[in-house]
């Protein structure tokens, strides 16, 4: 059984060996979820065996996020970029909910409207069925979601904030603050506890993280590959 130094320093191998093994793809050294779903995969091990599996699950030309320290050169996989990222865990339950805010589910039917919405803040990360990962919530103005987060990665006992964005227009209403303490008390309701990544260059967000009580745990690599 993995240690929980070994499943938060490889989350996406983690969550699609368990939560989201229905929806993995590939082999028993690299998974990866779906390209309509997320473009993120996951070594077992930085190995070049590892590598050649996971080259081989992508389409010629396609491009995929992947968590790691230092990942292998291999012919066929291109390295784009490395970008480091913490991750944060709350030091505190989150506060009870406002009535100032309606904070709804939201579902499939919704998948066009996030995906606008996110494409706003980070362009290609939430696919069209990045909804089957969890449980998604948001916040409408004269019906246009305006506001979201949701769920990304899911292991036994943890479930990861993702995609909690604000549309420009709507910015500094506090929207950001109320979805996340909405999750963070959807998880405590099952038992379950929150963590979250943010880009390490996101400043803004990663002051945010901490004024509402998140604390840096680690920072992990994740690293932009291309199949040629």
């Amino acid at each position: 059984m993995a240690t929980p130094e070994e499943i938060f320093s490889n989350p996406f191998f983690h969550s699609l060996l368990t939560e989201h093994a229905g929806i993995a793809i590939g082999s028993n050294l690299a998974l990866r979820f779906p390209a309509d779903v997320i473009p993120f995969a996951s070594l077992a091990e930085a190995t070049p065996q590892a590598m050649q599996a996971l080259h081989d699950v992508l389409a010629p030309g396609e491009r995929i996020y992947v968590l790691g320290d230092h990942l292998p050169s291999i012919p066929g996989l291109t390295a784009i970029h490395t970008l480091p990222v913490p991750q944060m865990h709350p030091q505190a339950p989150a506060p009870p909910a406002s009535s100032e805010i309606t904070i709804r589910s939201l579902n499939a039917s919704d998948a066009p409207a996030m995906v606008h919405l996110t494409d706003v803040a980070f362009p290609t990360f939430f696919r069209p069925r990045a909804h089957i990962l969890g449980d998604f919530f948001g916040i409408h103005h004269d019906g246009e979601l305006v506001a979201m987060a949701g769920e990304r990665i899911a292991l036994p006992g943890f479930r990861e904030i993702s995609a909690l964005c604000t549309h420009p227009a709507h910015t500094g209403k506090g929207y950001a603050a109320h979805l996340l303490h909405h999750l963070m008390r959807h998880h405590a309701a099952q038992g379950l506890k929150s963590f979250l990544h943010v880009s390490g260059s996101n400043t803004r967000a990663i002051s945010l993280y901490e004024r509402l009580g998140f604390t840096k745990t680690r920072t992990v690599l994740v690293h932009e590959l291309q199949r040629s």
